[in-house]
C-alpha cells in the first residue's frame, strides 16, 4: 500500500492531452462514456472501464496518497464530495482494492418498479393523475409511486426531483474554480488612458463563489439603477473600471453585507471578479477614487431624482401614500459638526441630518440632505415641487410624524394638492369613552377603538387664506391613552386612516434594517468642507440664561411659599403687627428679597441677550461631511435595498415564512456557489443547493421566476438563464 509522499520521483513533463480535464497543476483526467484515463504529470496513472467504479476510486486516492494533489482538487476532478474521497480512502486503508468494491445497498430482492412500470407512472402523472389512482392503475403502492416521481425520501435515481435540476452534462464537464484569464493588455491600455472601460468576459466554471449574485440582477434593471446613472454621469474618465463595473460592485458589496468601499478587502478580488465578467474586482482606493470622481461631478441629487421618478414608474401602485420623516446620521469621528437631536439616543450629538421619502411598503424613494438649522416643516415645503414632478397630477397621501406639525403646511399641502396624515400635537381636548368604537382592520386582522370627528384648525392671517380649514380627527385608544391623527382624507374609512398612519413604522424599520445591513449611517468618505460662517443659529448664552432664570423663578416661589407659611403661623404673640412679623423673620425675607433681585437681574440680561447669532460667533470653525459621495452610495443602496424587496416579493408564494425568513434565505443565495457558462446567447447560471430541502425548492421556483424577465447581463447581449443543481449523491 502506498505511503504518502511529499513529492513523486518519477520523471515529470507538462504534456496533458488537449481533452484532459485538469486536476490541480499536475493531473489531468479524461472520460466519456467508455471508460477513463487519469494522468499525473504526463504519465498514464491509471485507467478503467465503464462501470468499474474500483479502479477509478483507486486512481483518484492515489492522486491524492502521492501528495500530486489535494484531497479537495482531487475531489473536484473526480466529480465527488471531499467527504466522499475522505470515505474512499479509509476504506482502501482498511481493505486494500476490496473496499472500494461498490456493495448492493437496499432490498435484495426484485422490486416492483420497473422500467416500464416506472414510466408507466410518470405518464400517469403527467396526465394529471392522483397518486391513488397512479397507485391503483399500475398495480403499487402510494409510497412506491412517490419514489418512482422524485417526491419520496428514497426517490429513484434518475426521477425528477422537485426544485431542483440535474447538473447539465456539459456543465459537468467545466473546470472546478477555474483562475480568470489575465487581461494584461487591456490594463496596459487603461494606464495609457485609451480604453474606456473593460468589456465584459466570462470565466466559465464549476463552483465558482457568490455566482447567487447574479439573481439580483433582474431585480436591479428594475430599479433603473445603471439607467439612472449613465443618464446622469454619462462615463467615468477612460479606465478598466468604468461605471457599470464600480456600481455593481458597490451593490454586490451591499448584497454580501459589506457595503463599504473596505468591503472589498474581505473578499477575493477573483471571486468577486468572476460575478463581474472581469479578472478581478476593484480594490478599495480604486473604489474610492471613483465615488470621488462622481461626488465632484456635483450630480447627487439628481441622481437620486432619476432613481426616484424609476421607481415612481414602476411601482406606481405603491406611491399612493408617501412617508416623510427625517433621518439623523450620527457621527463620531474627530471633525467638529453642528450639534443635533438624536431622538433614538435621546441626547444631542454631533450629527448629519437627512428626509427620506418612502412609498407605502416602506421601500426608499427618495433622500434630500436636510440645510442645517432647517425645521421638517420647511424641509417638506421646499420638497413639494420635487413630489409634485415625482408623481405627476395624483393626488396623494403625504404621511409624516409631529415634527412637521403646521396648520399653515396643512393648507398649502391641500391648495398643492396633496392629502396629508400625520398625529395631532400640542394640548389636546381628550375624547369621551362613549364616542369610541371597536373596528377590525381586514386586511391586517388589527381591531382598534376608534373616534372620528371634524375639527377646525386656526391659520396664521394672511391675504386671500380663510381664518380656519375643516380637517378630519381619529383618535385612537389603547388602554387610558389617546392618540389623535388629523387628515385630509374624508373618503377612507376610520380604520383605514388609522392602519395607514400605522403603517408608518414600516419607514422606521427601514431605517433600522438599514443601519444592520447596509450601512445607512456609515461615513463613506472622509472629506469635510467648512459650514457657512454666517448662518443664524441659536444663541447657547441666551440658552443658559433660560435656565438660570427657570431655577431662580422656582427659588422665589419657594421663598414665598416659605415667608406666607410662616406668617400664617405667627407664634410672636407679643409683637402681633406686621412690623413685629417682620423683625421676628428677618432671615426670611432678606431671602426672599434677594431672590428677587436675582430674577430681576436675569430677566434683564435675558432682555439683553440676542437669541441668535452667526455661527462664526458661536463655534468657528464648524464643518460639514461630504453630502455628494454620501448621496452616490445612499442611491447604490436604495436599490439593493429594493431589488431584495422585488426577489423578496417574487419569493413570497413559494416559501411558507418568506414574510419572516425571505431576506435571510435571500442573503443565503446571494453567497451561494455554482456553474457559470456561455451557451449561444444565454448565460446559463446553475447554482448549488441551499441549507435546506425547502429552502432549495424555494430557490428553484425563484429562478423560474427570474427567468421569464429575459434579463440580459450589464453590458453584453446575453440572456440571464438560472437553474438549481442537484444536492451531489455521497457514494
Amino acid at each position: 500500500m502506498l505511503a504518502t509522499m511529499s513529492r513523486p520521483t518519477f520523471p515529470q513533463t507538462s504534456f496533458l492531452p488537449s481533452e484532459a480535464r485538469p486536476i490541480g497543476t499536475a493531473a489531468g483526467i479524461v472520460e466519456d462514456e467508455q471508460g477513463g484515463v487519469c494522468f499525473l504529470y504526463g504519465w498514464a496513472h491509471g485507467c478503467w472501464d465503464a462501470g468499474e467504479d474500483a479502479a477509478r476510486r483507486l486512481a483518484a486516492v492515489q492522486l491524492v496518497q502521492v501528495g500530486a494533489v489535494t484531497r479537495r482538487e482531487a475531489a473536484a476532478g473526480f466529480d465527488v464530495t471531499t467527504t466522499t474521497l475522505w470515505r474512499w480512502e479509509k476504506d482502501y486503508q482498511m481493505k486494500g482494492l476490496a473496499g472500494l468494491l461498490r456493495e448492493r445497498t437496499g432490498p435484495k430482492g426484485p422490486s416492483k418498479l420497473t422500467p416500464e412500470r416506472v414510466a408507466r407512472i410518470r405518464q400517469l402523472a403527467a396526465e394529471g393523475g392522483t397518486l391513488a389512482e397512479i397507485a391503483t392503475q399500475t398495480g403499487v403502492s402510494t409510497d412506491a409511486v412517490r419514489r418512482a416521481l422524485g417526491r419520496g425520501k428514497k426517490a429513484l435515481p434518475g426521477a425528477p426531483t422537485k426544485g431542483a435540476s440535474p447538473l447539465p452534462a456539459v456543465a459537468a464537464q467545466l473546470p472546478a474554480l477555474p483562475h480568470p484569464e489575465p487581461r494584461w493588455e487591456e490594463r496596459a491600455a487603461a494606464r495609457a488612458g485609451v480604453l474606456v472601460e473593460a468589456e465584459p468576459v466570462f470565466t466559465q466554471g464549476r463552483e465558482l463563489p457568490f455566482l447567487g449574485l447574479l439573481l439580483a440582477l433582474p431585480a436591479l434593471a428594475e430599479t433603473g439603477l445603471l439607467e439612472a446613472a449613465q443618464s446622469v454621469y454619462g462615463k467615468l474618465s477612460n479606465g478598466f473600471y468604468g461605471l457599470r463595473s464600480v456600481l455593481l460592485m458597490l451593490v454586490f458589496l451591499a448584497l454580501l453585507r459589506d457595503p463599504r468601499a473596505e468591503g472589498a478587502t474581505r473578499i477575493v478580488p477573483q471571486d468577486l471578479g468572476r460575478v463581474l465578467a472581469l479578472d478581478r474586482a476593484p480594490e478599495v482606493k480604486t473604489l474610492r477614487r471613483r465615488l470621488r470622481e462622481l461626488a465632484d461631478r456635483g450630480l447627487g441629487s439628481e441622481f437620486v431624482k432619476a432613481l426616484a421618478q424609476h421607481h415612481a414608474q414602476a411601482r406606481s401602485e405603491a406611491m399612493a401614500v408617501l412617508y416623510l420623516d427625517g433621518h439623523t446620521r450620527v457621527y463620531s469621528g474627530k471633525r467638529r459638526l453642528s450639534k443635533t437631536h438624536i431622538t433614538r439616543l435621546r441626547t444631542a450629538g454631533p450629527a448629519t441630518e437627512e428626509n427620506w421619502v418612502c412609498d407605502g411598503e416602506g421601500e426608499p424613494v427618495l433622500v434630500v440632505m436636510q440645510k442645517p438649522g432647517r425645521s421638517l416643516v420647511k424641509e417638506l415645503k421646499a420638497l413639494l415641487p420635487e413630489l409634485r414632478e415625482l408623481v405627476g397630477d395624483r393626488r396623494v397621501t403625504i404621511c409624516f410624524d409631529r415634527g412637521g406639525w403646521s396648520p399653515e403646511l396643512f393648507w398649502e399641502l391641500q391648495q398643492a394638492g396633496f392629502h396629508f396624515l400625520t398625529y395631532r400635537k400640542g394640548r389636546k381636548r381628550q375624547e369621551p369613552a362613549s364616542s369610541f368604537v371597536s373596528v377590525c382592520h381586514r386586511e391586517a386582522r388589527k381591531e382598534y377603538a376608534l373616534s372620528d370627528r371634524r375639527v377646525r384648525l386656526q391659520l396664521p392671517p394672511a391675504k386671500g387664506r380663510p381664518k380656519t380649514f375643516l380637517v378630519r380627527q381619529v383618535t385612537i385608544l389603547k388602554d387610558d391613552h389617546q392618540a389623535q391623527i388629523l387628515t385630509s382624507r374624508f373618503d377612507l374609512e376610520a380604520v383605514e386612516v388609522a392602519y395607514q398612519m400605522f403603517s408608518r413604522w414600516r419607514q422606521e424599520n427601514y431605517f433600522r434594517y438599514g443601519r444592520t445591513h447596509f450601512a445607512l449611517d456609515a461615513l463613506d468618505s472622509y472629506q469635510v468642507h467648512d459650514d457657512d460662517p454666517e448662518r443664524s443659529v441659536p444663541n447657547p448664552a441666551r440658552a443658559r440664561l433660560r435656565r438660570q432664570l427657570l431655577r431662580a423663578r422656582q427659588q422665589l416661589t419657594e421663598a414665598e411659599a416659605a415667608y406666607g407659611k410662616a406668617a400664617q403661623g405667627n407664634p410672636e404673640a407679643r409683637r402681633p403687627t406686621m412690623r413685629g412679623f417682620k423683625i421676628a423673620n428677618a432671615d426670611l425675607g432678606q431671602q426672599l428679597q434677594t431672590a428677587r433681585e436675582k430674577v430681576r437681574v436675569l430677566d434683564a440680561k435675558m432682555q439683553d441677550t440676542p437669541s441668535r447669532l452667526p455661527l462664526k460667533e458661536v463655534a468657528p470653525g464648524t464643518q460639514l461631511l461630504d453630502a455628494e459621495s454620501k448621496l452616490v452610495t445612499h442611491g447604490v443602496r436604495m436599490s439593493a435595498y429594493n431589488g431584495e424587496s422585488a426577489l423578496a416579493r417574487l419569493l413570497a408564494p413559494y416559501y411558507r415564512r418568506a414574510q419572516d425568513e425571505g431576506r435571510a434565505l435571500l442573503r443565503e443565495a446571494f453567497r451561494t456557489s455554482g456553474s457559470l457558462e456561455v451557451v449561444g446567447d444565454h448565460l446559463e447560471v446553475c447554482l448549488n443547493p441551499l441549507s435546506a430541502p425547502r429552502r432549495t425548492r424555494a430557490l428553484a421556483a425563484l429562478c423560474d421566476q427570474l427567468n421569464q424577465t429575459e434579463t440580459r447581463y450589464p453590458g453584453t447581449g446575453l440572456v440571464l438563464r438560472y437553474s438549481v443543481n442537484q444536492a451531489p449523491t455521497v457514494a
